[in-house]
Parts: C-alpha cells; sequence; structure tokens
C-alpha cells in the first residue's frame, strides 16, 4: 500500500458544512475518503485535457434498432477501432430500443471522436461517453 501523507486544509465553515452534508448524503464514511475521491476526478479531467496518457471510458448509446442499416454500420466503425473497443455489451429495451455500452481504451482524442462518429450515426437516439481513468497516478 502507498505511504499515506496527513495535511490541513482550511475552509469556512459553512463551506465544510455544505461538504459535509454531501459526503453525508452519498454514504463516505469520512473526509479523507471524499477529498480522495475529488482529487482523483481532477487528476482523471486533467488527463483527459491532453492526449499523452492512454486511459479507459465507456459509451452508452441508445438506438433504434430497426433503423435501416444502422447494427451493420456500428457494427463496422467499432470493427474499424478493435485497438481503442475493449468490449460491447448489447441489450435489448424493448421492441425497438437497444442499449449499448461499449469499453474504450486509448488516447483521450481519440476515443472523443470514436465517440462522436457513433453517436452521430444516424438512427442512435442518444449517447453519452463516460471519461474515466486508470492507473498508479489515482492511487
Amino acid at each position: 500500500m502507498a505511504q499515506l501523507v496527513r495535511f490541513g486544509v482550511s475552509m469556512d465553515a459553512e463551506l465544510l458544512a455544505a461538504f459535509d452534508e454531501v459526503i453525508a448524503d452519498r454514504g463516505y464514511a469520512n473526509r479523507s475518503e471524499a477529498i480522495r475521491d475529488i482529487v482523483r476526478d481532477t487528476i482523471v479531467r486533467a488527463d483527459w485535457q491532453g492526449d499523452d496518457k492512454p486511459t479507459v471510458a465507456a459509451l452508452c448509446v441508445v438506438y433504434d434498432h430497426h433503423a435501416p442499416d444502422l447494427s451493420r454500420r456500428l457494427a463496422s466503425i467499432q470493427h474499424e477501432h478493435t485497438d481503442e473497443i475493449v468490449a460491447a455489451l448489447h441489450v435489448h429495451l424493448d421492441a425497438h430500443d437497444c442499449l449499448e455500452t461499449i469499453v474504450l481504451r486509448g488516447a483521450p482524442s481519440l476515443l472523443r471522436r470514436l465517440s462522436d462518429q457513433i453517436i452521430s450515426t444516424k438512427g442512435v437516439k442518444h449517447g453519452q461517453l463516460l471519461a474515466t481513468g486508470a492507473g498508479p497516478r489515482l492511487g
């Protein structure tokens, strides 16, 4: 396990009270756990601003599987990006709609372009990229 370092933080009492409410609502055991998650989120966001650190993401899209040729087009895009696409989960939501969650790995700019390409494909109703990260920088 990594060495733990203690440090002090000063803040306005009202801000701290509001923070304590939020972390209690989210189920954190203590402030340290919440602050570690905030720091990790900040690191992930910084990594996604650059393009030199490979990272990971999940792309969720909802689409009408009856849309002409859409399933083939989506599969074709995915086959063109086998280095970036780690896995895909396909779920039938109802008689018309499907949800696909695609796990991605690679440079942030490439993953954004790939996600935009999939989301903008005619017949896709909605899509959202969840940019996240992995690795030693997150502790």
